[in-house]
């Protein structure tokens, strides 16, 4: 939790003038944790990274709409080839109208294969989203 903050400030200081990641973004929303994960480490990482990256960029932080709904296996506790089975339908949105026709930028924490930025994308892609565009600030 106390990185989130520094972590989102090397990234806008870094990628603030990238016109193709910024250009259009109408919404900012985090990778969400599943209520159960996210009471037992306390905090959400994509969410302070995604909050402060909204508020220094001026765009509206999305936040509860893209929503956990299967509290599944730690992907970093799986083989590359099982993670995308495990996030398979473990996301959903709560209202589409808050979605649909928007320029999303989804933010996590950290990439290690791509399932997870995938299945949101899918996710907010289906449920009317007009482009998502991802940020993540490592890869293991």
């Amino acid at each position: 939790m106390v990185l989130g903050k520094d972590l989102a400030w090397f990234a806008y200081r870094t990628l603030r003038n990238e016109e193709a990641l910024w250009w259009g973004v109408e919404a900012v929303i985090p990778v969400p944790l599943h209520p159960k994960r996210k009471k037992q480490r306390g905090f959400n990482q994509a969410f302070i990274i995604a909050k402060e990256l909204a508020m220094l960029k001026g765009i509206k932080l999305v936040e509860g709409q893209l929503v956990k709904l299967k509290n599944i296996l730690p992907q970093t506790s799986l083989k590359a080839e099982d993670r995308q089975k495990n996030v398979k339908g473990a996301f959903g949105i709560k209202e589409r109208e808050k979605i649909e026709g928007k320029v999303i930028l989804l933010v996590d924490d950290v990439y290690t294969t791509g399932s997870t930025i995938r299945e949101c994308s899918s996710v907010l892609k289906n449920a009317g989203a007009k482009d998502v565009r991802a940020l993540t600030l490592a890869r293991a």
